[in-house]
């Protein structure tokens, strides 16, 4: 044999058995080498030995793991550490606290849709007339609307409705108070979605005077009472000659001062549609409340938040690039005389003016409005209360806790 293959055949004490092809295997202790040209029994421990030298070569090969040094450990610590602590405030804060710390406020309650579906305000959808219809929701950014000006919460206040909340323990009420001269305000579920009943007929109002001051809508013009319009629940229309006419501006007296259903129905349909007053609503910057129907509304599809009645109100009053001076002193003057004064107006003291719009559904009842004390004082309040079928305890809600805001506000 050449020496290059002598050599190359000895390398490490391997025979030339090791290299030639061949299959093995153990039996009993023992190995059996088979090879193209020659059989050998080999022994355990010759196959141990070779196979060692093998396993030692290996393991010089394997590249050293590098360890974290000292300062290395320290930093990556520190960074942990970091964010554990700008995250964990936060998100206990905003969601375990949210969700699992029970609030002392029994009737105040965490809203887990918004929770669970944080971005189902994305997107406004109605379904209208057998059809689904998708719009752009609310925009802050070009809002016709401007928010409220608030200031800081009235603790005393809403601890006062709180308590006397919990002597109500079957209503859940909805509660919005702002005061014009502080810009300090009250929120107890304000944000929260509630049945309008026919407190809707406010953000109709103001469409049908968006539409006049748009030169689309007269308030001299008039319209037929048809029997396609004539439906039950509140207002005298129902019961007057069919094919009558009315004015728009005898409509809309109507549509406030006795919550009439026919002339609202009336005049949704002379502005155009619910479609229409609904997307009016989100280009004035408002995300929750919405048209569903045509009154009345027993199902209670139709809702909104006692904040955004607020805002509503407020920029009826404030607003003037919302609306012109005399469609404000219209609307406030149709709200000064509704005749329903059995809710927020019963709190009041002698002499207070309320403009306002009622609403009641059976299972909802609410008021929403601004008022002037006679010593000046003015504030925005919106009270929506979800009750039993038309439980008593409601309206007595509503009129206790208007005469405690009353009362603190005028002190």
């Amino acid at each position: 044999m050449p020496k290059i293959a002598r050599a190359y055949n000895n390398r490490d004490g391997q025979t030339s058995e090791m290299l030639s092809y061949s299959n093995s295997f153990r039996y009993e202790q023992q190995s059996y080498s088979y090879s193209s040209s020659s059989y050998r029994r080999t022994s355990k421990a010759e196959y141990d030995e070779r196979y060692r030298h093998l396993r030692e070569e290996n393991r010089h090969n394997k590249r050293p793991r590098k360890r974290k040094t000292l300062a290395q450990s320290i930093v990556s610590g520190s960074i942990i550490l970091f964010l554990f602590a700008c995250v964990m405030p936060f998100a206990f804060n905003n969601i375990t606290k949210a969700m699992f710390v029970p609030t002392p406020y029994k009737n105040i309650q965490t809203d887990l849709k918004d929770l669970s579906f944080p971005t189902h305000n994305y997107l406004s959808n109605a379904w209208s007339m057998g059809n689904r219809d998708f719009r752009f929701a609310a925009s802050e950014k070009n809002a016709q609307m401007v928010p409220v000006k608030e200031n800081v919460n009235m603790p005393v206040l809403q601890s006062e409705l709180t308590n006397l909340m919990a002597q109500y323990p079957t209503i859940q009420p909805s509660v919005y108070v702002w005061d014009y001269e502080t810009g300090n305000y009250v929120d107890i579920n304000a944000s929260k979605v509630y049945a309008t009943a026919s407190i809707i007929k406010i953000p109709v109002l103001i469409d049908l005077f968006k539409s006049i001051e748009a030169g689309q809508v007269s308030l001299e013009e008039t319209m037929p009472l048809t029997e396609y319009f004539r439906t039950e629940g509140s207002g005298s229309l129902q019961f007057k000659a069919a094919m009558s006419e009315y004015t728009i501006d005898k409509l809309a007296e109507l549509m406030i001062t006795e919550s009439d259903n026919s002339a609202t129905n009336m005049l949704m349909t002379r502005i155009g549609s619910m479609v229409d007053v609904n997307q009016a609503i989100r280009d004035w910057g408002l995300k929750n409340t919405e048209v569903q129907t045509w009154l009345p509304d027993y199902a209670g599809t139709n809702h909104t938040t006692a904040r955004e009645m607020g805002r509503m109100l407020y920029n009826i009053d404030e607003n003037d690039k919302f609306l012109t001076q005399e469609s404000r002193a219209k609307i406030l003057n149709y709200m000064g005389h509704v005749h329903n004064n059995r809710l927020i107006h019963a709190g009041l003291g002698a002499g207070a003016v309320f403009l306002h719009k009622t609403g009641d559904i059976g299972t909802m009842l609410g008021d929403a409005g601004i008022v002037i004390a006679p010593n000046g004082k003015k504030y925005i309040v919106v009270i929506l209360a979800n009750r039993p079928h038309n439980a008593i305890e409601g309206k007595d809600f509503i009129v206790h806790a208007s005469e405690l805001i009353y009362n603190y506000m005028v002190k």
